[in-house]
């Protein structure tokens, strides 16, 4: 038994290093460890985003991403402006470039009013080119909020502060299993057991195997969406000055191909959404029999490609021809050409998918016993994650109480 703590956390993502955080902020002394099976802390969803500061423009009101976003933005503006963390608040603009999307941004704008956004102004094409000079549009929105940071080192200061507070983070140390002994739960890992008061579970991709191993019945599944990234080359960076997005399509949780300047200077493009053959897919030859297996057995997944098949193909499409890829950014920015583009990283979602076929649009966070499983946390999560990491810190000291 590798010793005895109030709090193990299985992930050493922004998500899980946060909760550790709030957690050691409400209780000073509590014994916590993070459990991360990589190398390094922050190595999937957390490593592998756009870089983004979301502004909570598109949740539906009262939801959990909705609350949580808009608390974890002020909280992650005051975080990133004490310790350094490179940031910029640059604001963005939201494109409709056919008809039929106008409605629908008129809609985001009301929806963002509805969660507290101030100062966001609608814009015509004149307006659009005032913002961004080289994009195109009908209508659009600018919202000021918006901002982007950088997340992986976010993710390493919260794990310095967990260890200075005399937490531990215990990286190459996957969780195996999960049991309960009767007066705590024991995480199973090849380097030893942890016993534990209170167990959280922030696994990403793995999110739904690892709370299968205390919720047999659960009624979800986690499909891994492989978003894919362009970058323009430098002498094409000019054609775009902070961050371009379209109108989403309100049927999918994603929004589609859009501009992100980080804060490095570079501008990425994308990404696209693709199902990936692997959980940890980030390479189109990543490819995992018995988890591809895994997802089509998932009646959930059979009912959203027998409904969606269309469009797959067409974000498939995409995924190999680097002039589709472009048709769709020139939507935005007319200007850009395929030779303005090379390619970048990847990242890949993990998207939860309920039996019916509903792809989850909000936080799924459920606490049974000693334990709290996140199972569904796509964007904006990293926004989020300290009001996140406080939510759950709020339910576990139920449980040390």
């Amino acid at each position: 038994m590798s010793g005895a703590h109030d709090v193990a956390i299985v992930g050493g993502g922004i998500v899980g290093l946060a909760t550790a955080h709030e957690l050691q902020r409400r209780r000073p002394g509590v014994r916590v460890v993070v459990l991360e099976k990589e190398e390094r802390v922050g190595a999937h969803q957390t490593g592998h985003n756009s870089g983004v500061i979301h502004s909570g423009l598109y949740y539906a009101p009262g939801s959990l991403k909705a609350r949580t976003c808009r608390e974890g933005y002020a909280r992650l503006l005051r975080f990133c402006g004490e310790h350094g963390i490179p940031h910029e608040v640059c604001g963005k603009v939201v494109v409709a470039t056919e008809p039929d999307e106008v409605p629908r941004l008129e809609a985001l704008a009301e929806r963002g009013a509805d969660n507290g956004l101030a100062g966001i102004s609608r814009l015509g094409p004149a307006g659009i080119r005032d913002h961004e000079p080289h994009c195109e549009g009908l209508a659009g929105l600018h919202v000021p909020q918006t901002g982007i940071v950088d997340y992986p080192a976010m993710a390493r200061r919260l794990a310095e502060l967990v260890v200075a507070a005399g937490g531990e983070v215990r990286t190459a140390t996957p969780a195996v299993d999960l049991r309960d002994d009767g007066d705590a739960t024991i995480v199973v890992t090849p380097s030893g057991d942890v016993r534990a008061l209170a167990v959280v579970t922030c696994a990403g991709l793995q999110s739904d195997l690892v709370a299968r191993r205390t919720e047999p019945d659960l009624d979800l599944r986690i499909i891994p969406f492989r978003g894919e990234y362009h970058e323009l080359v430098p002498s094409a960076r000019r054609l775009v000055r902070h961050l371009i997005y379209p109108v989403p399509d309100p049927a999918f949780p994603f929004l589609g191909v859009h501009f992100t300047r980080r804060v490095d200077g570079t501008v990425e493009c994308g990404p696209n959404a693709v199902v990936a053959f692997a959980r940890e897919g980030y390479r189109k030859t990543d490819v995992s029999p018995r988890e591809i297996a895994g997802i089509v057995a998932w009646p959930g997944f059979r009912r959203i490609a027998r409904r969606y098949w269309r469009t797959g193909l067409g974000e498939y499409r995409r995924s190999f021809s680097r002039r589709a890829f472009v048709a769709a950014l020139a939507r935005l920015v007319p200007e850009i050409r395929v030779e303005d583009l090379r390619p970048a990283g990847a990242g890949v979602r993990a998207q939860a998918c309920a039996r019916d076929g509903g792809l989850l649009d909000d936080f799924d966070i459920r606490h049974a016993g000693r334990v709290v499983h996140v199972c569904n946390a796509p964007s904006p999560a990293a926004t989020a994650s300290l009001a996140i990491g406080d939510a759950i810190a709020a339910r576990v000291t139920d449980v040390l109480h």
